[in-house]
């Protein structure tokens, strides 16, 4: 059994779950996010595409289901002491095997909290749980209990968090070394994952974005892989992943000389960035951090070419993507919080001239402030 965290560390984690779930009067709650899994047992997998759901009772109770291929993947990676399986065979219905299991746990007629906000809880699968539990118990949605408790990473996450920043990094020399006129999109993706896998990280939650010539001004994954130009503009958005948690960067990278609009862009991004800094403070609104990114921004002349937010929460995340609760937006009232880990995305997308830039760096919020996990310059790089 590799677990990723000390007795201790677990022990505190479910009786913040627990005091929450009395706060809330549940007796009991289907976990189907597998970050909740993760860090409140340690269970790692990708399992969860299918149904899967972890039970927690109020009385401490904490029982698995899932498919037989992820028996030993429990028992290898969690504190987990009871699982059961559900069996594969045409018009199965895991809902029902676990109707029996809440039965065991005394809970028809009781409240039950469900995570609907999960990758893993398809339409249809929640569909089919509703039905199994209609007139059984009483069910709310309970997607963020748990995830309010992970948005504050304890020092033993720190660790983990600050490994990946470093990761990051590594994974940006690359960048810088292997982009060059003539250089493949593919090669440079290659080498920036290869240093991260090679430091013991992991794979990330999704891809890394990587765009150049009209596809800088993606920030989304594509599968085409340019040649680079003599004169060109690359964007990269990447993470270093260790034990999942994720420690994200954002780039443009200029090829050749740089056009006048990738200059200013930058200065506004920088600027945009530095500001956005003094915002990120214990007791201030994520909102607040959002709204000065975009009065820079709207200042600049970029009203057009920017985005809608700014960032959102990193941390132990899975597929499909890195992005956590909460994201930087207007009106957000989630309150900074020591413990935050934020990453912070500078975005200009310029249509009209075809031109992008982008400057993204991970922060740890602190007692005082904040800190700046990636350790390389902000510079606007040409090469």
């Amino acid at each position: 059994m590799a677990l990723h965290f000390s007795n201790k560390e677990f022990l505190q984690r479910k009786t913040k779950v627990l005091k929450s779930m009395k706060e809330q009067n549940l007796d009991a709650i289907l976990m189907f996010r597998q970050e909740s899994m993760y860090w409140l047992t340690g269970y790692d997998t990708f399992g969860y595409v299918f149904f899967q759901t972890l039970v927690l009772d109020i009385k401490g109770n904490i029982i698995l289901l899932t498919r037989a291929p992820d028996l030993r993947q429990a028992q290898n990676t969690s504190n987990i002491e009871d699982i059961r399986i559900w069996v594969d065979k045409d018009g199965s219905n895991p809902a029902n095997d676990l109707k029996y299991i809440l039965d065991e746990l005394s809970l028809k007629g009781k409240k039950v909290g469900i995570e609907y906000e999960a990758y893993g809880l398809t339409g249809r699968n929640a569909l089919r749980l509703n039905q199994s539990l209609e007139n059984y118990c009483n069910i709310e949605d309970q997607s963020e209990l748990i995830t309010k408790l992970r948005v504050i990473k304890s020092e033993e996450e720190i660790v983990y968090v600050r490994k990946a920043a470093e990761l990051a990094d590594l994974a940006l020399d690359q960048a810088w070394k292997h982009a060059k006129a003539g250089a493949s999109e593919a090669k440079i993706l290659a080498e920036m994952q290869k240093v991260v896998l090679e430091g013991g990280g992991d794979y990330p939650a999704n891809e890394y974005i990587i765009g150049s010539g009209r596809n800088a001004l993606l920030c989304r994954y594509q599968s085409e892989k340019r040649i680079l130009s003599k004169r060109d503009q690359l964007s990269i958005e990447w993470a270093g992943t260790y034990k999942h948690y994720h420690s994200a960067m954002f780039r443009t990278i200029i090829i050749g000389n740089p056009d006048t609009n990738h200059l200013k862009m930058h200065e506004a991004c920088l600027e945009a960035l530095n500001k956005c800094e003094k915002k990120l403070i214990p007791g201030n609104k994520v909102g607040e951090v959002f709204d000065v990114h975009a009065k820079t921004f709207d200042d600049n002349g970029y009203n057009k070419s920017r985005m809608n937010a700014c960032g959102y929460s990193l941390g132990t995340t899975f597929s499909p993507n890195w992005m956590d609760w909460p994201m930087l937006y207007t009106g957000n009232p989630y309150i900074i919080t020591p413990g935050n880990v934020f990453f912070m995305h500078m975005i200009l997308m310029d249509s009209e001239n075809k031109v992008a830039m982008n400057l993204g760096e991970t922060y740890l919020v602190t007692e005082n402030g904040n800190e700046r996990l990636g350790k390389q310059k902000l510079d606007l790089v040409t090469l």
